[in-house]
């Protein structure tokens, strides 16, 4: 199962875009069932939790990028849990962005062997400090090692290949998330420069190149399973996470303004069809799923994993799914259509969800969308056969059909939102000892991210959930700058090495942190910081059971930020 990172439905030459050459991804399209009216979530980490459980997003606790709300539900059932209790070898290769700490990992939730860093994007805040596309420290089931002049995606697909050829005789599932051609657009000059000589944008040419890259990967990996003589038993999924956020530049209303889009309005982030339309190949030679056909039934993220079940006769889960086995469909068992199935997308990137904010309720026919943060903030309605590119707006011609959708809007609501007042914690004193704790878990309103807002001292704070596991002596560790940039919070740090387009790799700036402050539930310490100290440590006390963490650096002027980075150690029962 491949899952690209930010690359749209028209982000294949197969799909018609003029500049775009994807030759091998081509050649799977045409090879494949493709799931032409199939959708996703129109950001990356909540469609990834749907991928894996089946369910809507929403249920699984994750509706952001950040703030916490991208940890997906402790007791959520993954796709690789239900693939290894049948036997299957599980692995993943690539961006999990479902959680950095125990029992969050993707070790922790059903993949014998994973590869990955922290948080979403290579050099976010939870990574390793510095990483960079060619240049990086990543995660083997929780183990840091290093990978220097290798690119991102060759060492995720090279990972992936040696899994598979380990495992060869046996059943395996085999995920490949890659991060490219998520920004920064950092790819060698041999993907970009073909399009840099079409006159297509550097910042497009380096996009462009990134999934040229992915596609030469993708090529190489089906050729490898033809040698190994398993290419015509082996499932192979192509699909990708959101709209495009490269391809296409589009105007305060969503319809393009240059680049390609298939003709659709919105991109990634957006709640029309250019946000959440994306590509769905399936091949399966010895299933007869191949031959290039297309099922253009209305189809989501969520329908794959009890498909699999069906196409892989895994044992039966127990497990409430939002999605619907496709296999009939697929396998042209059934040819008619669910013209009756309604679907829900939408965004909100908020620490608590906002009813009616950004979403899109979908039927085979019919489009009600309504913008709020990503869009001119209107309710529209669309004949989506009549209309794909979604520029009529039917809202008061036809105003029973929007009565229903929004009716079926309210039934969607409350059924996802039953678990809305939860939250993930971060766990202390269980399996992982020290855990690590980042602002970008903070809950808040306003977030941070990426290293980038780490290096200028950006002033922000927000509150994390702990689970204390076992009762006992627990080490807080505030810091600046991570253990691995080994540097004192009061201190500066050098630029770091040239990423394309990133201009805000600036030297860290010092902060005069005079005084650091934590509070753990109820009780509260302070101490003062010194010129060279790179941490200040505090001791608490604290019984099993849930609390919560707030951490305050102020500085000479009296601003106050959180600790960017808290490690918290149990020192004894």
């Amino acid at each position: 199962m491949i899952l690209t990172d930010d690359q749209g439905y028209g982000d294949l030459s197969c799909h018609g875009n003029p500049w775009l050459r994807t030759p091998e991804l081509d050649r799977l399209h045409g090879d494949s069932v493709r799931l032409t009216d199939f959708h996703v979530d129109p950001m990356c980490a909540p469609t990834r939790a749907a991928l894996l459980t089946g369910r809507y997003s929403a249920r699984t606790g994750v509706w952001s990028t950040l703030r916490g709300r991208y940890i997906m539900n402790r007791d959520e059932t993954t796709m690789a849990e239900v693939f290894a209790a049948s036997g299957y070898a599980t692995g993943m290769f690539g961006k999990w962005h479902l959680g950095d700490s125990w029992p969050y990992r993707p070790f922790d939730r059903g993949f014998q062997e994973s590869l990955s860093f922290g948080g979403g994007v290579v050099g976010e805040i939870p990574d390793h400090w510095d990483n960079d596309y060619f240049h990086a420290v990543y995660e083997r089931n929780g183990v840091p090692e290093r990978f220097d002049d290798r690119y991102c995606t060759d060492v995720w697909f090279d990972e992936a290949t040696a899994f598979i050829e380990r495992n060869q005789g046996r059943s395996f599932f085999c995920y490949i998330p890659t991060n490219a051609p998520h920004n920064p657009f950092n790819v060698a000059d041999r993907y970009s420069d073909p399009y840099l000589a079409m006159d297509v944008p550097e910042k497009r040419a380096k996009f462009y190149g990134m999934i040229a890259c992915i596609d030469e990967r993708v090529g190489r990996l089906r050729r490898r399973l033809g040698e190994l003589g398993i290419a015509r038993d082996t499932i192979v999924i192509f699909m990708g996470d959101n709209g495009t956020s490269g391809g296409a530049d589009i105007d305060r209303r969503g319809f393009l303004k240059d680049g390609y889009n298939a003709g659709m309005r919105g991109r990634k982030c957006w709640a029309f069809e250019g946000g959440h339309r994306n590509s769905c190949f399936i091949h399966w030679p010895n299933g007869e799923l191949q031959g290039g056909r297309d099922v253009d039934a209305l189809s989501a993220h969520i329908d794959l994993f009890p498909t699999l079940v069906s196409l892989c006769e895994l044992q039966k889960p127990n497990l409430e799914f939002d999605g619907r086995d496709l296999m009939d469909l697929l396998t042209g068992g059934k040819q008619d259509h669910d013209d009756d199935r309604v679907l829900v997308v939408h965004n909100q990137q908020k620490d608590n969800p906002v009813k009616l904010k950004d979403f899109e309720v979908m039927t085979r026919r019919w489009r009600l969308a309504q913008t709020n943060d990503w869009g001119p903030g209107d309710l529209e309605l669309f004949d989506q056969q009549a209309d794909p590119g979604q520029e009529r707006n039917l809202l008061l011609g036809e105003p029973d059909v929007a009565d229903q959708l929004q009716t079926e809007y309210e039934a969607w609501w409350q059924h996802v939102g039953g678990r809305f007042e939860d939250v993930s914690p971060i766990f202390i004193g269980g399996e992982q000892n020290p855990v690590p704790i980042t602002c970008h878990a903070w809950h808040g309103e306003k977030g941070l991210y990426n290293q980038w807002h780490v290096r200028p001292g950006l002033v922000d704070n927000g509150w994390w959930p702990l689970e204390v596991v076992t009762a006992g002596i627990y080490e807080f560790e505030l810091r600046r700058w991570p253990r691995d940039a080994n540097a004192a919070i009061c201190a500066t740090l050098p630029p770091r090495r040239n990423v394309p387009f990133v201009d805000d790799f600036v030297p860290g700036e010092a902060l005069a942190i005079r005084m650091a402050r934590i509070r753990v539930g109820n009780a509260e310490l302070e101490a003062s910081v010194k010129q060279d100290e790179v941490r200040k440590t505090f001791r608490f006390t604290l019984p099993q059971g849930t609390t919560r963490l707030e951490t305050f650096l102020t500085d000479a002027d009296g601003v106050v930020r959180g600790a960017y980075y808290v490690y918290v150690t149990k020192v004894t029962s």
